[in-house]
């Protein structure tokens, strides 16, 4: 049974310092990029955000076009908020995102003033706030210049319909250049969300060390690279996983069998642990002080538990990292 008015939730959960802030953000937080949309089922959402919450999970993680179709996860998460959580508001963090593609023509994409703007008014509209936590701008805009992205976050932070400003998938260079400008205008990059997990160490080649010395806080998506990092894939592939489905940013290449091989290998590693597949990923990045939350995505609540699990041993002697990279780091994904 979940329940919402669970006065020891907040003991459940480890919170981390986002940077040089106030804020304190729990150690996994919910993304709701996949299983929010319209053509999922709203009783499922609200019973994940329900046990998310009963947990000490007290931040939620959107964006304009999670879906599908796009909007549709931030409309129907404030349907719940408004609903189970009205009382909860100030116990919550939201985060949106703008700057990939949500609507037809000139101003639906990317980071001018104008998307940036509309899209924020949007997500309010559609979540049924007055403001959200952080609002982030979603990438670097190649054809618009820095300033103006950066200018509109703190414009819209001044606004007060947001109070943080955060930036996602900019690369160190970018990063560095975006927190000098927030810093000049008095309105100081809160978080940096980059994709990074076993199999994807781009952040390591130089984000970190800037998110460090800048004091911005660090929030991980995709810690189990879109479910490689699960025991889904140890035998076959499963008829109903990501990897089956002819659409969407997992496809069957991925699983190499070198990589296979890698993951099975960390399979080991993990139940040597005392930990599923997944449970050790997520683990393995909250191992690093630099990391503040990990975003998790759940298709259910069962999932969600098992993610909750990992918190239980967070620690990683020398020979299980050694282990770790020597064997992921030859058939990483993405190496930055």
């Amino acid at each position: 049974m979940i329940y919402l008015a669970n006065s020891n939730r907040y003991e459940k959960m480890i919170y981390r310092r986002c940077g040089n802030s106030g804020i304190q953000l729990p150690a996994l937080s919910l993304g709701l990029w996949h299983n929010f949309g319209s053509v999922d089922k709203p009783e499922n959402m609200k019973e994940m955000l329900k046990l998310a919450f009963d947990n000490g999970i007290t931040h939620f993680d959107l964006a304009n076009n999670y879906g599908p179709e796009p909007g549709s996860a931030e409309e129907n998460f404030g349907n719940i908020l408004t609903g189970d959580f009205k009382s909860y508001r100030d116990e919550v963090l939201i985060s949106t995102k703008a700057g990939y593609y949500m609507w037809a023509g000139p101003y639906g994409d990317w980071g001018s003033k104008k998307h940036l703007t509309a899209s924020l008014n949007q997500s309010l509209r559609r979540m049924k706030v007055d403001y959200v936590d952080i609002f982030y701008s979603h990438r670097r805009d190649p054809n618009t210049p820095l300033e103006e992205t950066m200018g509109t976050l703190d414009s819209l932070v001044r606004q007060g319909k947001a109070l943080y400003a955060g930036i996602s998938n900019y690369s160190p260079d970018d990063t560095q250049k975006a927190a000098n400008i927030l810093r000049n205008l008095g309105t100081p990059c809160l978080i940096h969300q980059p994709r990074y997990n076993i199999f994807d160490r781009a952040p390591e080649n130089g984000l970190l060390n800037v998110l460090e010395t800048e004091k911005i806080g660090c929030i991980a998506f995709s810690p189990l690279a879109q479910g490689l990092l699960t025991n889904r894939y140890l035998n076959t592939i499963p008829d109903d996983s990501r990897i089956a489905k002819p659409h969407g940013f997992l496809q069957k290449e991925s699983l190499t069998a070198e990589r296979l091989q890698a993951i099975r290998q960390l399979n080991d590693i993990a139940q040597k642990r005392g930990q599923t597949l997944a449970q050790m990923s997520i683990a393995w990045l909250l191992r690093d002080k630099r990391i503040t939350s990990v975003l998790i995505g759940a298709s259910s609540p069962r999932q969600l538990e098992d993610n909750l699990q990992s918190l239980k041993n967070i620690d990683f002697t020398e020979d299980e990292l050694s282990a770790i990279d020597r064997i992921s780091i030859p058939v990483l994904m993405y190496r930055g």
